[in-house]
């Protein structure tokens, strides 16, 4: 904290944009204890507030509006790429849109204040095309709100954090080690449970060429398309003849398939975490011939393969009365 003091009074301002530029680009570097520290610094009279507010309020705003203009550019992509480096991969996007699926764009609001939204909701709300102007405005609101919570924690609470301050530095180095243990320790329990969610999810895969082979043995093949109703509103196509099913809904769509038959399943998230998730349900519930597709729909068009058109916001699977042709 002390450290943290010295920097801040030395570099004043331009530290304060970085950090929080930099925090909402997806670096891993907390800015609210910054801010903290600022509205501290200001209720002594060291820092003006309404300076600190509106410099890390510029810099919030201008790094959500870069991830807006990308996802808005480059759609699902970027969010493959943040799921990719994420130490919560496919969750954070998968709870991104239900949330934007239920409060639509005042998620844009409260993103900053759920772990996991912050980076994710700017770009899904470019890629939902969600209109720019109304994406300043709910995000300009937003970012206004967290600003001011870190900075006004800082000037209610001034005089505690100066008595943590003095304390730390009479413990010098030690407490910058003891910063470093506890970060270097988030980050690694993350990564554990990281892998930890990849073991729990490795499985066999098909191929597309082993899938269009079955298709045209007339196998038969049930295909489940378990994207989220948000990425099947944002890209319509799907595989001929591929059911759109709610992944909050399995027991629903179990009534519909039959162990007998094989199951396919794809979505559009790295390393087909949804529907190797699904998949590893389906399992627990008996349904054993289960695979999902290797690199989800993109592989199936990369693979200059026809698609058609379905449904964006509704299960195929909970439309169909039980015991249809899947049983």
């Amino acid at each position: 904290m002390q450290a943290l003091y010295e920097l801040i009074i030395h570099y004043g301002l331009a530290l304060v944009f970085a950090n929080v530029l930099l925090t909402q680009l997806g670096l891993p570097l907390p800015a609210i204890p910054t801010l903290i520290v600022t509205g501290a610094l200001a209720a002594a009279g060291q820092l003006f507030a309404p300076a600190v507010f509106a410099v890390a309020l510029t810099a919030a705003v201008l790094a959500d509006c870069f991830w807006f203009a990308a996802g808005r550019r480059y759609g699902y992509h970027v969010l493959r790429l943040l799921c990719r480096i994420s130490l919560s991969p496919d969750s954070c996007v998968r709870q991104t849109e239900n949330t934007f699926e239920r409060w639509g764009t005042g998620t844009i609001v409260i993103a900053k204040f759920i772990p996991g939204l912050a980076t994710i909701a700017p770009p899904l709300a470019g890629a939902l095309r969600v209109r720019p102007t109304a994406f300043l405005l709910f995000d300009g609101l937003g970012s206004a709100l967290w600003v001011g919570a870190g900075i006004g924690a800082g000037l209610v609470l001034h005089a505690q954090i100066d008595e943590a301050a003095e304390y730390l530095a009479t413990l010098g180095t030690v407490a910058l080690d003891l910063l470093g243990a506890l970060l270097f320790a988030f980050i690694g329990i993350k990564w554990w449970q990281r892998r930890r969610f990849y073991e729990t999810l490795r499985m066999a895969r098909i191929s597309v060429d082993e899938l269009q082979r079955l298709l045209q043995q007339g196998a038969e093949p049930v295909i489940l398309d378990v994207r989220s109703a948000g990425a099947r509103k944002l890209d319509p196509r799907r595989i001929p003849g591929a059911l759109a099913v709610d992944p909050a809904a399995l027991d629903d769509a179990l009534a519909q398939l039959s162990p007998a038959r094989e199951v396919v399943l794809y979505c559009t998230c790295p390393n087909e975490a949804s529907a190797a998730r699904v998949a590893r349900a389906l399992m627990d519930r008996g349904i054993q011939r289960v695979r999902p597709l290797a690199g989800g729909l993109d592989a199936w068009f990369n693979a200059g393969l026809a698609g058609e058109e379905g449904r964006s916001e509704t299960s195929d699977l909970a439309l169909a009365p039980p015991g249809n042709d899947l049983a």
